[in-house]
């Protein structure tokens, strides 16, 4: 009889929610999709790129890092945004769920843990539970705007923790990570000799400016090892192409072991396809005009679902200040499981606040992606839900 790791044993029943929407799809009926965050689904501008006509696009050299002028392409890219980088510490993988795997096995020993935010998007505790790595939450408290407190860093970490991840912004929080909590949050990681990771994927759609933002880790003088990540799937609106980067930085002497041992765990994967590095120069060229188009309908459903709140509501949406999410503040009853099940059998899918881990109160996630007739559409049965008329 075969046995299977513990590893890969996860839930497999699915929650009332996908069972409501999974039923409404089998009766036929329409649904306006406000959990739609794939942005090859809603509209969005693809690339003017003939993958089919780049030069040797069947060629095959190895490199473990990627191709030199692949990686050149991406520090070009992080220097044009404002981050001073050396195409030297750039590695690129086939997507940031594969450099993560990559880092928790530089870094950590089966058993050994990482602390990740809560609320956050639930993917690295998988990750981490498929290395034999446990994931231990930090708070991010909702009286900060969800934005970081060092102290709930420390005071989650014990003797084997390794690493500290932040998401700036947060998912779906759309907090940016400030200079003073960096500052903080890295001198904790110096203590206790930790790495820190920053998922950067929507560090480029800020919805404003403001005072002391941090939009990256990379190229700055800390004094921890530091990882960011970024890639094609959020930066260019391509999730299909299978490409991404971290970049390694920190002290000197950290940075060039972490590079060196990184070198031996990409060798290994060999994972990113010759067209799409190839290809990347010319991708990463469309990245503006996709980020512009994508910021103006991220920006212009914000304000009509700000519009659409009636005056005195008891909901609210939470301030934010960038990523592709609104998260609203609703009533503790009749709660968010039961908000999201009734939005289903008016024809809008929602998501609750719990599937990222969000406490001290109900809330729902939104995604601001669809196109504004759907998202306008989804609002009337959305107020309605949530602002009933009273007795």
């Amino acid at each position: 009889m075969s046995r299977f790791s513990l590893r890969s044993a996860f839930p497999r029943t699915p929650n009332p929610l996908s069972q409501a929407v999974a039923q409404r799809h089998a009766r036929g009926l329409p649904l306006l999709d406000l959990a739609e965050t794939n942005p090859t689904r809603v509209g969005l501008p693809p690339p003017d790129v003939d993958l089919g006509a780049l030069p040797e696009p069947f060629g095959y050299a190895p490199e473990p890092f990627g191709l030199p002028s692949a990686r050149k392409a991406v520090a070009t890219h992080l220097r044009q945004r404002g981050t001073p980088v050396e195409a030297a510490h750039v590695v690129l993988g086939a997507s940031t769920s594969e450099a993560y795997g990559w880092l928790l096995k530089l870094l950590c020993d089966p058993g050994d843990n990482v602390l990740l935010p809560a609320p956050g998007y639930p993917l690295v505790d998988v990750l981490a539970r498929l290395e034999g790595v446990h994931a231990r939450s930090y708070r991010l408290p909702a009286v900060h705007g969800f934005g970081l407190d060092a102290g709930q860093v420390e005071a989650a970490l014990d003797a084997r923790t390794r690493a500290v991840l932040v998401v700036n912004p947060g998912n779906p929080t759309g907090h940016f990570l400030h200079e003073d909590e960096l500052h903080a949050l890295a001198d904790v990681c110096a203590r206790h000799g930790l790495a820190l990771i920053s998922d950067e994927v929507f560090s480029g759609f800020a919805w404003d400016t403001e005072a002391g933002r941090v939009t990256s880790v990379a190229g700055r003088a800390l004094p921890c090892l530091t990882f960011s990540l970024s890639g094609l799937s959020k930066v260019a609106g391509l999730p299909g192409l299978k490409l991404a980067w971290l970049h390694v930085g920190g002290p000197a002497h950290a940075r060039d072991e972490a590079l060196a041992r990184l070198e031996d765990v990409a060798d290994a994967a060999l994972s990113v396809g010759t067209p799409v590095q190839l290809a990347l120069p010319a991708l990463l060229a469309h990245a503006p005009r996709f980020q512009r188009v994508l910021l103006e309908r991220v920006r212009g459903n914000r304000e009509r679902l700000i519009r659409a709140r009636p005056a005195g509501a008891a909901w609210d949406v939470v301030p934010a200040h960038g990523g592709w999410s609104a998260v609203l503040r609703i009533p503790h009853h009749p709660g968010e499981e039961a908000t999201c099940l009734r939005l289903v059998e008016e024809g809008v899918r929602v998501q609750p606040g719990y599937f990222f881990d969000f406490s001290g109160g109900a809330y729902l996630v939104l995604s601001l992606l669809p196109t504004p007739e759907v998202f306008t559409a989804a609002l009337e049965p959305l107020v309605r839900v949530l602002s009933p008329p009273t007795a």
